[in-house]
Formats: structure tokens, C-alpha cells, sequence
């Protein structure tokens, strides 16, 4: 039989040291892991949030951008890693709720193994092509991958990316057939749509608007919910009547599930801060993202809701990693 002095010695000693960890946290530089290359959407936020993540914690925050498997190697990293909130992860759909649709095997579990500190940004996607496609418009587009079948390619920056859904699900509700080509990151990919070797991209609104307006590809639809300020006469997916579809991507950080819970809500505090911060949403208003900041509370539904919503999807369009 257990002494219950005993035990509540033990549980006061355990309550006092979370307490001196989150009173002396951090005290060492942390770091932040992307599980993309450099110049993506992944990329962009985890040093946006690094950078202010540095200046509220006090210590410095390291961007790691560890690729491989998709988002995997780099997710399945931090989940490996020891759960003491000096090990972050980026975490948008790709990681957190698309690979668990994707992989039976995936050796980690991003709902169980990971908890939200926070998200502070969403990217809708914009669909390119290269400047050669004999099309204008999503329901030109639909005509020619009829008229083609399995001839028409597309580009994403790996298995289980945004990219990679946003045109697999969008195929399957076109009744078209298209063919995936992975690469290991946006730039690799647009290298190729550029030179005309892939005909289409999925890709963040962000990275393809620099494109889009330097006339290097041609922008066809968004996957927004409504049009997006930064290409205001595109259409949206859904007002081209092709497809009841829409992808907006949010973003954030995301700690180990066992990390100790003041050190949790330490972090959580600052990207709620982070989220409010006016230039950060300046930043992001400009490039065409929508600056986010939901409750935890939120945040937990809205991970929830989507991997039931997207397993689906994943499902009927008969897309697996």
C-alpha cells in the first residue's frame, strides 16, 4: 500500500520542478524544424515565426529545414525529438492532417503526438500553368484533360503536400485524369513548369504571385473560399462551377504532446502575441495570406474537423502515400 505522504511528496517535488522549468525557459536556443526546403510556404513561416519567436523568448529560435518523404522525415523528427519545448515543428495540413490519410505506416502520429501553440497565417493556392498550355480558363483546362487523358502532368513539392491534394482531389471532382510529378520542393518544381516540361502547379498564392506577374506562367483559378485581393479577376475554383472545392492551408507551430505543460502554454502566450503583432499581419495581408490567430480551443476543432473532412477526400480520389 502506497504512503500517501509519500506520494504527495513526490507529486509537490514534480509539481515544483515543471515550475522552475517553465520559470527558467528557455535557457538555450531552441530550434525550429521545417520539413520542406528553403522557398516555400513552410519555409516562409517557420522564419517569419523564428524571428519573433527570438524576440519574445529571449534566446535564439534556429530555422532546421529537414526534407525527405514529403513532410515526413522532418515531422517524424521532432516527434522523436525530447519533449522539452526546445524542438518546434512547423505544422500546416501536410503534416499534421493529410499524412495521416496518406500512410499506414507513417511510424508517428501527428493528432496524438503533437499539440498546437499556435497558428498566425492561412494560404489560399493559385493553379499555373506553363505559358504554353493551350488553355485560359479551369473549364478550358477540364475540355483538354478530357480530350487528354493521363497526358496532362502536374507538379507538386512532394507526396502528401498541398500542392500534391489540391490538384489529385480537385481531378477526381473534375472527373479528369492527370499525372503526378513530385519534386523535392517548390523551386525544383517550377523550374520545370517554367521551362515547359510540366504543365501545372498547385502551388501557394504567395510563391506563384511573383511568377504570375513576371509572366513566367499562367494563372488559371485559386482554391480560395472567396477571391483573393492580390488576383482579384481570378476566379475562385468554385465560381468556375468545374468543382464544389476549396483549400486554404493555415499555418503554425506545433511542440510535442508531452512537453511539460507550463512550457506549453509559455509558448502558446507567445504566438498569441505573435498572431496579434501588426507588422507580422502587414506582412502577410501583402502577400496575399490571411493573417489567423484562433483560440487553442479553435485550433484543436479545426484539426480535428479537417482530418475527418480530408480523409475522406484523400479516400474517394483514391490518393494513398
Amino acid at each position: 500500500m502506497r504512503d500517501p505522504y509519500r506520494v504527495g511528496i513526490v507529486l509537490a517535488v514534480a509539481f515544483a520542478a515543471y515550475g522552475a522549468q517553465a520559470q527558467n525557459y528557455p535557457d538555450r536556443p531552441l530550434r525550429l524544424v521545417v520539413p520542406q526546403p528553403a522557398g516555400g510556404g513552410y519555409d516562409l513561416v517557420g522564419r517569419i515565426a523564428a524571428d519573433k519567436l527570438t524576440q519574445l523568448l529571449g534566446q535564439s529560435v534556429i530555422v532546421e529545414n529537414k526534407t525527405g518523404a514529403g513532410t515526413r522525415a522532418g515531422t517524424d523528427f521532432v516527434a522523436k525529438a525530447p519533449a522539452d519545448g526546445y524542438t518546434l515543428l512547423i505544422g500546416a495540413p501536410p503534416n499534421i492532417v493529410f499524412n495521416q490519410a496518406l500512410y499506414k505506416d507513417l511510424p508517428h502520429d501527428p493528432q496524438k503526438d503533437f499539440t498546437p501553440a499556435g497558428l498566425f497565417v492561412a494560404f489560399t493556392y493559385t493553379l499555373v500553368s506553363r505559358k504554353d498550355l493551350p488553355v485560359k480558363t479551369l473549364q478550358e483546362l477540364v475540355s483538354f484533360a478530357k480530350a487528354n487523358p493521363d497526358k496532362v502532368t502536374y507538379a507538386s513539392g512532394g507526396l502528401g503536400t498541398g500542392q500534391h491534394i489540391a490538384m489529385a482531389v480537385l481531378s477526381n471532382l473534375a472527373g479528369i485524369k492527370t499525372v503526378h510529378v513530385p519534386y523535392r520542393g517548390a523551386q525544383q518544381a517550377y523550374q520545370d513548369v517554367i521551362a515547359g516540361r510540366v504543365d501545372l502547379f498547385f502551388d501557394n498564392v504567395t510563391t506563384a504571385r511573383p511568377l504570375v506577374d513576371g509572366g513566367q506562367v499562367k494563372a488559371i483559378a485559386t482554391s480560395a473560399n472567396k477571391r483573393v485581393a492580390v488576383h482579384p479577376d481570378l476566379p475562385t475554383v468554385r465560381e468556375t462551377g468545374v468543382a464544389d472545392f476549396a483549400l486554404e492551408t493555415w499555418f503554425g507551430v506545433f511542440v510535442h504532446s508531452a512537453t511539460p505543460k507550463p512550457i506549453v502554454e509559455r509558448l502558446r502566450a507567445e504566438m498569441r502575441k505573435i498572431g496579434a503583432m501588426p507588422d507580422v499581419i502587414e506582412r502577410f495581408s501583402k502577400m496575399g495570406a490571411t493573417p489567423i490567430n484562433p483560440s487553442i480551443e479553435d485550433t484543436e476543432k479545426l484539426v480535428h474537423d479537417e482530418i475527418l473532412l480530408w480523409k475522406k477526400l484523400l479516400q474517394d480520389a483514391g490518393v494513398e502515400g
